[in-house]
């Protein structure tokens, strides 16, 4: 009675996952990708310095739900770049990216189709501030919302599970429970995109492919991670996403 009770609840929460991610329109989803992704999975440190003066004046100009939305992941971006290699200028700007998001998640004009990007990149400033603050707990929580955000969002969107594998790819060790999270989410990011090419970006593959061979670098999966090191070198021809780690990677593991 119980194991059927378990599995009724289990079939209602997937049940209501789909209808959630059902009521977004993926085409309204992927115009707000368009228009944010000048701001995502920046690594050029000085562009991401003009960008962030530049989406600051433009949200001071007009606060919209978008600019917002911007305004969190540039903070979020400059804390994951820039934090850690300063101790003064650009401390707090995990925190900065969390607040911003999370009022942008409660605010009552926030469209549903900006939720993937608020919800994945909140749960990822969460463990930012987690990182600067040694806390645990921030810690379990940011996975807590990274696993609500996986649930609802990651039929439509990339970003939840690609956000989730980041973060847990370079946890130390022993946060062995939380890191399986890597290897699970890139994987399911190509299952995705090998059936709609819609699914994700260049970009975002390019990273992908390289953070799924970084983790099978032996073994039996050598062979198939060389040939994601190819697709990701061929993916960022100007060296935006993961073609330099990718190149890198090719020569230790080929030689």
């Amino acid at each position: 009675m119980k194991f059927k009770l378990l599995t009724l609840i289990l079939s209602t929460m997937l049940t209501l996952t789909h209808v959630l991610a059902q009521k977004l329109d993926f085409e309204k989803v992927k115009i707000y990708e368009h228009q944010l992704d000048d701001v995502m999975e920046l690594i050029d440190i000085n562009e991401l310095k003009i960008k962030l003066i530049e989406v600051e004046k433009d949200h001071s100009q007009n606060p919209s739900p978008i600019n917002k939305v911007r305004l969190g992941i540039i903070y979020h971006e400059v804390a994951l770049n820039l934090s850690f290699l300063s101790q003064t200028e650009f401390k707090g700007y995990g925190r900065k990216s969390f607040e911003v998001l999370t009022a942008q998640f409660k605010a009552s004009d926030t469209p549903q189709e900006l939720l993937p990007y608020i919800c994945s990149y909140r749960a990822s400033a969460l463990s930012l501030v987690s990182s600067e603050t040694n806390s645990l707990k921030l810690l379990s929580q940011a996975f807590e919302l990274f696993k609500e955000a996986v649930d609802n969002y990651s039929s439509i969107s990339y970003l939840p599970e690609f956000l989730r594998g980041s973060v847990a790819e370079n946890l130390p060790w022993f946060f062995f429970q939380k890191r399986k999270f890597a290897r699970r989410d890139f994987q399911s990011i190509i299952e995705k995109y090998d059936n709609n090419q819609e699914y994700s970006n260049a970009k975002i593959m390019s990273f992908t492919y390289w953070a799924w061979a970084n983790q099978r670098q032996k073994g039996k999966h050598r062979e198939q991670s060389i040939i994601y090191l190819d697709k990701a070198i061929a993916l960022d021809p100007n060296y935006k996403a993961g073609r330099k780690r990718a190149e890198e990677l090719k020569l230790k593991m080929t030689n």
